[in-house]
């Protein structure tokens, strides 16, 4: 496609969904993981690319960040892809290349001036058992591989948890009073069975309707909660426990994001973790979130709906729920561009009908997902609840520094 088509193109879509653009489901599969089949997928498709790549046990949203899958990736694995009519033809662009075609016409110029794209992205990532204990690097440390820190943040969507999975615990930080030294020799040990390094650490239940944040330098084992993660648009990250329910982690993933002169250094591991960070002894009351009211509750009562904020500890990226009661009509204004995703319900958004798929098929376009520019935003979104008895929830994920977050 040339270039003057993708401007023209780009222009086209988000004039035809005055300044909201619809976005095709992205799926990603993980070798090391078994899905816990709460995405809406079909059952039939999990497994739809092949025993080598894994189950598909996450949904990517408003990506303009690749996958980093290995050798096996996809064209375009974890990209997020613009679905609109031109003409009696159904096209798709790359979010990223319309970002990268529209700029701040779409995003803004303050996040275009500054980050020249979009800087994070969320993902559903839905095991049915609990992930090893890992880390993302700071921006220091991945700067060292030519990538980018990694902070996230987690939340539980109540709609994706009719149950809890094998494991619905996360293992967080270090326990107070652990050795560096401790934690070395598990390092060490990582191609000697299981090197046990859950043992330093604290695992905390998990709670539809909440969250936690998750800066990098921080140890944290996921639990199978299915888990909706904004962060921020990087996918760099290292396992340092060997061994999760019987499953071997290969070494390779040990030393992933490891500069290449430091392969085989425990020292650097242990470099990449934030030592205080871990070992806080105030670790659930820093770094868990339980949803916020953007407005006094009776003020949105009112109005006839109700937004929470529900990842809000990080200035990389915030995200906010939004319920709109049967019935309702309500215009709701942001300060910043946003992706969202719908959760319950179905109705009208804007020049849209959006809904929320009972089951989808590998490949199946959806009106569930769009990205809202940040005119859109500003000008206020009209949303109308279609049912009469059911709420309409969405969730809404932001670029760094949303002016509207007072951290």
């Amino acid at each position: 496609m040339k270039t003057t088509e993708k401007i023209s193109l780009a222009g086209k879509a988000l004039e035809q969904g005055k300044g909201i653009l619809r976005l095709a489901p992205t799926w990603v599969p993980r070798s090391f993981c078994v899905p816990g089949r709460r995405i809406k997928l079909h059952p039939d498709d999990y497994y739809v690319l092949g025993g080598q790549r894994g189950g598909i046990d996450e949904r990517w949203l408003s990506s303009t960040t690749p996958a980093k899958n290995g050798p096996l990736t996809g064209e375009n694995e974890g990209l997020s892809a613009v679905v609109f009519a031109d003409g009696k033809k159904e096209l798709q662009l790359l979010l990223k290349d319309v970002i990268d075609e529209l700029k701040g016409e779409l995003i803004g110029d303050r996040l275009w001036n500054k980050y020249h794209g979009w800087a994070m992205y969320s993902k559903f990532f839905d095991n049915m058992g609990p992930l090893p204990h890992h880390i993302h690097h700071s921006d220091e440390h991945a700067a060292r591989i030519g990538q980018l820190g990694k902070p996230e943040a987690y939340y539980f969507p109540p709609q994706l948890n009719n149950h809890g999975g094998d494991f619905p615990y996360t293992f967080f930080g270090i326990s107070p009073g652990t050795t560096r030294e401790e934690i070395r020799q598990c390092l060490v040990n990582f191609t000697k069975g299981d090197n046990k390094i859950t043992n330093y650490s604290q695992a905390f239940r998990l709670e539809p309707g909440t969250g936690w944040d998750v800066p990098p330098g921080m140890l944290h084992a996921p639990g199978s909660l299915c888990t909706y993660e904004p962060q921020k648009a990087s996918d760099v990250f290292a396992m340092y426990q060997s061994l999760v329910n019987e499953a071997i982690i290969p070494e390779e993933l040990l030393w992933n994001g490891t500069p290449p002169d430091r392969i085989g250094d425990f020292d650097q591991l242990l470099e990449v973790i934030d030592w205080e960070l871990n070992v806080d002894t105030q670790l659930m009351q820093n770094r868990f979130m339980g949803p916020k009211p953007v407005r006094p509750l009776a003020e949105m009562n009112a109005e006839g709906f109700i937004e929470n904020w529900v990842c809000y500890k990080s200035a990389a990226f915030s995200a906010k729920e939004l319920t709109v009661f049967p019935g309702a009509t309500v215009t709701i204004k942001d300060s910043a561009a946003y992706g969202m995703i719908m959760m319950q319900g179905h109705g009208k958004m804007g020049e849209w009908n959006v809904e929320t798929p009972a089951l989808i098929r590998y490949g199946q376009l959806t009106n569930d997902e769009f990205f809202i520019s940040e005119k859109a935003a500003r000008q206020g979104v009209a949303i109308t609840n279609a049912s009469t008895t059911d709420p309409m929830v969405m969730l809404k994920h932001f670029g760094p520094e949303n002016p509207d977050l007072k951290l």
